[in-house]
């Protein structure tokens, strides 16, 4: 994509952004901010947990034209993705979709989407990942004792 076709492309996802709103079934939302510039961006999670998918994924927030239109590409281009393939996606792929230009040129804008969607993943994860076995066997409990040093005498 050329730049004016990259610059173009951005605009339309800042002025008329895809999968905005709350989504009141989400399963994990996650605020994110960049301190720097005030940008901000939510991200609304729902997650198809049979395929380990999204099933939705929306987003509000405020800020400049590159962290806004990122969240709206990236809500746009991974409905249906695998938590997986976006726990691997890395800033070279942004610069594929928003044009390296805008990436190299205003890296935390345009990753705070991204950032705060891997956040919501792992708190999805987190939240539904059962816990460890105990390490006791079921039915013994533990008393407390512990073994003792041998003293002399």
């Amino acid at each position: 994509m050329d730049r004016q076709s990259a610059i173009e492309y951005l605009l339309d996802h800042y002025e008329s952004p895809r999968n905005y709103g709350p989504l009141l079934e989400a399963d994990v939302v996650v605020p994110g901010q960049q301190p720097d510039c005030g940008d901000q961006v939510t991200i609304y999670l729902k997650v198809d947990a049979t395929e380990e998918r999204i099933a939705r994924l929306t987003f509000e927030g405020t800020g400049c034209a590159v962290s806004q239109a990122a969240a709206s590409m990236l809500t746009e281009m991974l409905q249906s993705a695998s938590l997986t393939q976006v726990e691997a996606l890395e800033s070279e792929t942004l610069g594929d979709w928003l044009g390296h230009a805008v990436v190299r040129n205003r890296p935390r804008c345009a990753t705070l989407a991204l950032g705060t969607l891997k956040a919501a993943i792992a708190q999805y994860r987190a939240a539904h990942t059962p816990d460890p076995p105990d390490r006791y066997s079921p039915g013994m409990r533990d008393t407390g004792d512990r073994p003792r040093r041998a003293t002399s005498g």
